[in-house]
């Protein structure tokens, strides 16, 4: 029993350095805008360039806010990080796909998932990552709140290769700064936010502008009911 438990001794000292080093990440980028992603890495590493302008939230339009919850996470301001009626269907979606040997891969990650991957993780889809994201996205809601999740997001997402932030697509898109985007240019950015590598916000084609004619619907939805009231005063 001894020999066990002197076995187990380096594996929950590795355990607890890993949460302690978790903690003071989140910790840090509580007051401080992280300076670079894993993504941001390797799209440097591969040749491309980067355009990264953090803005405050304050300076970023009211109706940007609305548009990614009705695009990405109608439930933003009611969960505690995990949707999980989205999950299940994400899950069945993506078992009747496998079954049909065809289909989209459905995530059912909310934006705090979302804003957890995106600042301190790899991409990918392994469980690895996947356990690690679940950790970060507990901290970032116990420690953070909803506003700091929010600003970390709209200021990472890419919105065009190279292009990450709020201002940084605003600016490529529509030559404006984020603060004075307009309901349309909002939902034409968080229609964009699944593929921002394929689909254009400015000029867009069929499918991004139905899919933005939606997205500024559900806007009115989020606005009148408070759907963002966690994050806009």
């Amino acid at each position: 029993m001894q020999e066990r438990g002197r076995k187990r001794r380096p594996i929950l000292g590795v355990g607890i350095l890993g949460a302690l080093l978790a903690s003071a990440g989140v910790l840090l980028h509580l007051i401080v805008p992280p300076p670079n992603t894993w993504l941001m890495t390797s799209r440097l590493l591969a040749g491309e360039g980067r355009d990264y302008r953090w803005r405050s939230l304050d300076d970023i339009s009211p109706r940007l806010v609305e548009a990614v919850i009705a695009a990405e996470d109608s439930t933003f301001c009611a969960h505690r990080g995990f949707d999980m009626k989205a999950i299940e269907r994400a899950l069945k979606s993506n078992a009747r796909a496998e079954k049909r040997g065809r289909g989209r891969i459905r995530g059912g990650s909310t934006i705090s998932q979302q804003t957890a991957k995106n600042v301190f993780l790899w991409p990918g889809r392994d469980w690895i990552r996947k356990g690690f994201e679940t950790g970060y996205t507990v901290l970032i809601e116990t420690v953070w709140g909803k506003r700091r999740i929010m600003e970390v997001y709209l200021n990472v997402a890419e919105w065009a290769p190279g292009v990450y932030g709020a201002e940084a697509a605003s600016q490529h898109w529509y030559g404006k700064s984020a603060g004075d985007l307009s309901a349309r240019e909002a939902a034409r950015l968080a229609a964009i936010l699944p593929s921002p590598r394929r689909y254009k916000a400015a000029s867009p084609g069929p499918y991004v502008r139905r899919r933005a004619s939606r997205i500024q619907v559900a806007m009115g939805t989020v606005r009148n009911d408070g759907l963002a009231s966690c994050v806009l005063r």
